[in-house]
């Protein structure tokens, strides 16, 4: 019985070698025809792609599964046991195994204090354990919850798994830890996910425990021990790894030739390596980078990895933190270590892709694991680059050189189009203008002589926000938005009617993005009142709300439908639209972390507002 087992193993293990290449062509295909076909798609269509690749990725779940097996029956699994803090672990897992129940009625909890003291595991087999206990109770749940708990007792750790699902009858529990059992109700699967966990909990020194009652739930539970800080110090910190073959390297090409002789002399000093330069030689800004991870240690060697001229780097030792920081100050870069206790890598991706795109604010994620569940749970989340634990000093180097240089990409598009904007005279306005002042010259010499020191003032303050930094003083924004609202009201007469509403307590010294009113008021002015022959009334309001100083400008002009809102601040379609909306828009973002905020309604007119808080 014995040899036939190890035989089924085998033949199952290099079955799942043949099978990974075209179940992975198979869940491609249909994410790729999903992401682009989506809008033609009727609805049941969607849910049957949608299902047809959760089912190809539980498939692939089953052939890590299978080849684990013969890993582990011929003793090539090792564990590299670290500190690990189990808070950290589980909201990660959590996260990544959340869109198992969406659609369903079952709950996924987490109950775990955050003063619990850290175990003595290896974290990527501790993450496996716990991916495969939450996985088999989620499986035969079919409504109520399921829980992961840990706490501390008698000294050391137990971890549990309990869910509201079938359960077992005491026969069944005997035999869930062998290999090919499954459960009575049919669920599918091939019997291997309790097996593995049984081996690994066992190469960490523990046992795993089943608790069950039929028809009412099941517990499983192991128990680690906690980790001595004493003996920290004697420990290999798996964060950072080397890679020693130079040979490996020197294949990648002339352009890391030089790297790898440096790694061949001294593998381990991570000042010799040099990614390419993100940023130009003659630019004195350097590379912002928020580190988020909640161990020190661990923060020190992303430090120390990135520690070269162009990089400024800062830490954040909770998602908490790194959010604060993200509202206060400007970042080019975010790597963030996925396990992090109270909110993970995961969510806090999520939240940063709330307000930043792929391209406006990077993402890094770090994780001990390399599964394709984990990297989906990544990009899905919104991340730019994976990279997996112990980290390679040159491929991180390289991969947040790469994104840093997209950045800066976006950054320096960004800007030349703010160049564009600022020095851009539209021709129909420059001609409109001079004739309103040769008309004025027969009519009333008065109003031209104001009308041209008008049309003066604002080509000169255009032309000096080129030389402008990236932040003007409130007083000239105003004063170039009052001299083209006071030509336009003498073209137009009684069809422009302005109003201003500026609290008297607003710092008119403020600094801000220079061209972020004028745009929101020539695109007031042209596309909401004057398409209308009666025209309307243009509101300015300026106020302080808290620390923050809120712009909006108002008209009562033809106004726009929802499709059209939608359309307007989308980077799609740009080259068929002014760049002065999104421009404006994308860089209130990138210093503020947030940008225009649009109401509109047809036949009522458009409501645009910004906020300004601390200046970058």
């Amino acid at each position: 019985m014995a040899e036939s087992n190890q035989l089924k193993d085998r033949f199952l293990a290099n079955t799942s070698h043949e099978l990974r290449t075209p179940l992975h062509g198979i869940m491609n295909i249909a994410q790729s025809v999903l992401t682009r076909k989506k809008h033609v798609l009727d609805e049941q269509s969607q849910r049957d792609m949608e299902l047809l690749i959760m089912v190809s990725r539980r498939m692939s779940l089953m052939l890590g599964d299978l080849l684990d097996v013969v890993r582990l029956q011929d003793k090539r699994i090792q564990v590299r046991m670290s500190a690990v803090n189990i808070q950290s672990v589980a909201a990660g897992v959590l996260d990544m195994l959340r869109f198992l129940t969406e659609g369903t009625k079952v709950k996924l909890r987490m109950d775990i204090k955050e003063d619990l003291p850290r175990v003595y595991a290896d974290e990527e087999r501790l993450v496996q354990i716990i991916i495969n206990l939450v996985h088999n109770a989620l499986k035969y749940t079919q409504e109520g919850s399921v829980e992961l708990a840990a706490e501390l007792v008698n000294g050391q750790v137990w971890i549990r798994v309990t869910d509201t699902g079938v359960g077992m009858d005491e026969a069944m529990q005997k035999r869930a830890f062998k290999r090919y059992e499954q459960g009575a109700s049919g669920v599918g699967g091939i019997g291997l996910g309790l097996s593995i966990c049984k081996d690994l909990v066992e190469l960490h020194g523990g046992e795993l425990f089943v608790q069950s009652q039929l028809g009412k739930g099941s517990m499983f539970s192991f128990k680690l021990s906690v980790f001595d800080e004493r003996v920290e110090d004697a420990l290999p910190r798996p964060m950072i790894h080397m890679k020693k073959e130079a040979e490996t390297l020197a294949s990648v090409g002339a352009q890391l030739s030089a790297a790898a002789d440096a790694m061949a002399a001294a593998r381990y000093d991570l000042t010799e390596v040099d990614p390419p330069a993100a940023k130009s030689e003659g630019s004195a800004e350097r590379i912002r980078v928020l580190a988020v991870d909640d161990d020190p240690v661990n923060l020190k060697v992303l430090v120390h990895i990135l520690s070269a001229d162009m990089y400024h780097i800062e830490m954040a030792f909770s998602a908490q933190e790194a959010l604060e920081k993200l509202h206060l100050e400007q970042w080019d870069l975010v790597i963030a270590d996925v396990m992090m206790p109270g909110m993970s890598g995961y969510e806090l991706t999520r939240l940063i892709r709330e307000r930043f795109t792929l391209y406006e604010l990077p993402i890094i994620l770090l994780t001990a694991r390399s599964e394709p569940e984990d990297i989906y749970a990544g990009f899905v989340a919104g991340a730019n680059d994976y990279v997996t634990k112990p980290v390679d000093a040159l491929e991180l180097r390289y991969r947040a050189g790469s994104l840093s240089s997209l950045k800066q990409a976006v950054n320096e598009r960004l800007s030349m189009e703010a160049a564009y904007l600022q020095a851009q005279i539209q021709p129909h306005f420059l001609f409109n203008a001079l004739n309103s002042i040769l008309a004025l010259s027969e009519i009333d010499a008065d109003k031209m002589r104001n009308l041209a020191e008008a049309f003066t003032s604002y080509l000169r303050i255009s032309f000096d926000f080129l030389t402008a930094g990236k932040l003007v003083p409130l007083s000239r924004e105003l004063e170039l938005v009052e001299n083209y609202l006071f030509i336009e009201q003498q073209r137009f007469g009684e069809r422009l009617k302005v109003e201003w509403e500026v609290q008297a307590d607003v710092n008119k010294e403020m600094p801000i993005p220079p061209l972020t009113i004028q745009p929101l008021v020539e695109n007031a002015v042209r596309h909401g009142l004057l398409s209308q022959r009666k025209g309307g009334t243009l509101t300015i309001r300026i106020e302080k709300e808290a620390d923050t100083v809120v712009f909006y400008v108002s008209d009562t002009g033809s106004g726009m439908d929802e499709e059209q809102l939608s359309r307007l601040l989308s980077p799609a379609g740009r080259e068929n639209r002014g760049i002065g909306l999104l421009n404006t828009h994308s860089r209130l973002t990138r210093l503020y972390g947030r940008g225009l905020n649009i109401e509109s309604k047809v036949g009522e007119g458009t409501v645009v507002g910004f906020g300004v808080n601390r200046p970058i």
